[in-house]
């Protein structure tokens, strides 16, 4: 492309031949919305004063009033609506006289940004129905008086994070009449960890208190021999703040329409944290000079950073590692994607991203400095995002590392992350982003090598239990530290330990000899993984086969790690771990099973009964890995449903829900829900308990409203056991 086009670019943006509308990437910007929008040529006798009109928007916006109790935003320092999403909000539309549904017509208009298109959901038309869904964009009338209308409105689950102008659209035979650009009613719509359906559904209240309410918190520093502590101001909800962090993604010029994907937000907010090639919000400096500038260590919190930034649109100088991530935790807390500092003691800064760390040797047994370009660092603070990982295979949701510190490129910008803790842990660095990189902080070997007058490499020792010694977070609920080395690796020294790393050089992970011998798989051994179908509170069993095609003779070491994960794959907690030997006698298969017992896994079960298992053997006569990972989810009993009496509209039937426990303890706190649109309102019932074997059964008396095919929805919660459903397809015939 010339120069002259580019320039023709700049000044007029919609004439480009590579895109219709130039890109939507900011969340401040704003186009122009008429207030009445012609169908056509308008008749002279028209006058918009005749139809219906808004006369006011009443937003309940205060921190007292129902949505930002409800949406946990009443500690944001805004005077706007803050909701989150997949969530429903109230608002209020005063009318010039009442509203008559026969023959009035209005819908709600959420616009962002300067090009709002539908596609793209940055223009959001939301008609009124009668019905909510769960997730969807939709908007229902919940109380009608006077002139007034009471609205509940439900954002979509998965709808972009951001700031959204308001509109309240009148449709009249001639044109569209709409109110005035009010900036009172635009609405901030942030992640929703309460919300099953978001991407960052958090089960743990303790824990969403901790990760996205808590604006304070405490960095780990020092070293691994004498560690010491630091509060750290995150401020999420002062003011201004939640805008600051908007124009973070606006700076990082992030399209509007993936701003609905904290994968996507985690990985611009890496790169723009830090000032390298893109003029974000810190400078970093760790040489010890901080001239026009402040000390790293003088900072007391996040919130002088951010607001200096927003206000100049400079970088702030100046930053080490734990000012980046205590930046980006606010950040993340800010938008409401939980999030939590961390600290790696011993932590490997690897350059040339190969799972060593190599420290030249001279003839007297020194470090070689000149050839020397790893380093390990006393401490490292980075960032754990918590979010499901819809991009990888099952099982590497959860905690994901974030880093806002500028240590190497990746894809061409200082940033690193998401990358996910359990792939780092199992050796699983194949997936995106930047696996290798973390786990080399965590997890390289230190390789000490000489190199010989005539040029051949000489090994002379090799360190396994230097790096990443102690990797720690605050606790939750209290300023302690919190031990996490066991999420990112397994015991220094162990078996698995080992196995894990070997399985990431198997995935490409470059490991530097001088001989680089390229990767030969194990190709006469295949190794399976089969899971027998279970019903929950069931003890099953899993096993493993290992069929040895040559006629060699072969023993293995081999690893199982059982998972307990969510339904979107996020991992919750290890339940089984087993180590075994095998032999492979030649040219034959043999199976090892392995129990699973429903005590290991009840306690801690998930909702939705699903397990998540890795399997690792390492051939010991060849050192070649072999490595496989399977999901397998457990059988979870239904609800029965069946109605009783006529099914006519208006006339009383009733509608019974039956439930048998099936585990072998008695179910707790038990709570029903059921509701069916149109047949009756959403009704619940709380039963203290259901013992063993036996079963409830409810009924309710309704009077369906609307005749059709209508559908009643039950759903049973418990201490021991979530996700229960029911339904039934229902035809409700007209008087």
């Amino acid at each position: 492309m010339s120069e002259t086009t580019s320039a023709n670019e700049e000044k007029k943006p919609p004439l480009n031949g590579r895109r219709a509308l130039p890109p939507n990437n900011s969340n401040d910007e704003e186009n122009e919305v008429p207030e009445v929008d012609p169908f056509g040529l308008i008749p002279r006798g028209f006058n918009p004063k005749d139809y219906l009109r808004v006369v006011d928007i009443y937003m309940f916006k205060d921190p007292h009033e129902i949505n930002k109790q409800q949406h946990h935003t009443d500690k944001y320092y805004n005077p706007r609506l803050i909701v989150r999403r997949g969530q429903p909000f109230q608002i209020q539309v005063d009318f010039n006289r009442p509203y008559r549904p026969e023959t009035d017509q209005f819908w709600l208009e959420y616009l962002m940004g300067r090009y709002p298109q539908q596609n793209k959901g940055t223009y959001i038309p939301i008609p009124v129905g009668n019905v909510l869904k769960p997730g969807e964009w939709g908007a229902k009338i919940t109380h009608r008086e006077n002139n007034s209308v009471r609205l509940s409105i439900m954002p979509s689950a998965t709808c972009i994070v951001g700031k959204f102008r308001l509109y309240v659209a009148i449709w009249t035979p001639f044109a569209i009449l709409r109110t005035r650009r009010n900036p009172a009613t635009d609405t901030y719509i942030l992640f929703n960890p309460w919300c099953q359906q978001d991407a960052v559904y958090l089960d743990d209240e303790k824990e969403r208190e901790e990760y996205v309410l808590n604006d304070v918190g405490i960095v780990f520093h020092g070293n691994i021999e004498d560690i010491k502590s630091r509060s750290w101001s995150y401020g999420q909800f002062e003011e201004n703040i939640l805008d600051a962090c908007l124009f973070l993604m606006d700076k990082a010029e992030l399209e509007l329409s993936g701003r609905g994907n904290p994968i996507k937000i985690c990985r611009v907010a890496s790169a723009v944290i830090n000032s390298r090639d893109d003029n974000g919000v810190i400078a970093g400096s760790w040489n010890n000079s901080y001239d026009n500038g402040v000390a790293p260590s003088a900072w007391t919190g996040s919130v002088d950073i951010l607001l200096e930034y927003y206000s100049s649109k400079q970088p702030v100088r100046y930053g080490q590692c734990w000012v980046f991530a205590g930046v980006f935790n606010t950040f993340l807390r800010c938008l409401g994607i939980p999030a939590r500092l961390i600290t790696n003691y011993s932590s490997a800064h690897d350059n040339n991203a190969n799972l060593r760390l190599d420290f030249f040797l001279d003839d007297e047994g020194k470090v070689d400095t000149k050839l020397t370009k790893d380093s390990v660092w006393n401490y490292h603070c980075w960032n754990e995002a918590w979010m499901t990982r819809p991009d990888l295979p099952v099982g590497f949701g959860g905690w994901q590392v974030v880093d806002g510190t500028p240590q190497e490129t990746s894809d061409g910008m200082y940033r690193c992350g998401p990358a996910s803790v359990q792939a780092i842990k199992h050796g699983h660095v194949c997936f995106q982003f930047d696996a290798p990189f973390v786990y080399a902080e965590v997890n390289s070997d230190i390789v000490y090598s000489r190199m010989e007058k005539n040029g051949t490499q000489v090994i002379e020792k090799i360190d396994t239990s230097h790096i990443g010694q102690l990797i720690v977070t605050k606790e939750v609920g209290g300023d302690r530290m919190m031990e996490i080395t066991e999420e990112y690796k397994f015991r220094e020294g162990s078996d698995e330990e080992r196995l894990a790393l070997e399985t990431a050089v198997m995935y490409g992970v470059k490991k530097q000899t001088t001989q680089d011998t390229t990767y030969r798989p194990q190709t006469d051994i295949d190794m399976d993984f089969q899971a027998q179908k279970a019903v929950l509170g069931n003890d099953f069993k899993v096993t493993i086969t290992f069929r040895n095609r040559s006629r060699s003779s072969y023993t293995a070491t081999a690893y199982l790690s059982g998972n307990i994960v969510f339904y979107t794959g996020v991992t919750k907690s290890e339940f089984k771990k087993h180590s075994f030997s095998a032999k492979l006698e030649p040219s034959s298969s043999s199976s090892f099973d392995v129990v699973i017992k429903s005590s290991e896994y009840m306690s801690d079960l998930l909702e939705q009964a699903s397990f998540h298992f890795f399997v690792t053997a390492r051939i010991n006569e060849t050192g070649k890995i072999l490595a496989l990972q399977r999901a397998t989810i457990l059988e979870i009993p239904t609800l029965r449903i069946k109605t009783k009496g006529e099914l006519v509209a208006g006339k009383e039937m009733s509608v019974i829900v039956e439930f048998t426990n099936p585990l072998k303890q008695t179910l707790g706190n038990v709570t029903l829900r059921l509701e069916g649109p149109g047949v009756l309102r959403t009704i619940k019932k709380e039963f203290r308990s259901i013992p063993v074997n036996s079963t409830l059964t409810w009924e309710v008396k309704c009077t369906p409203v609307r005749p059709g095919l209508r559908k009643l929805i039950a759903s049973l919660n418990s201490d021991a056991l979530r996700h229960v459903y029911g339904e039934l397809n229902v035809q409700i015939q007209k008087p």
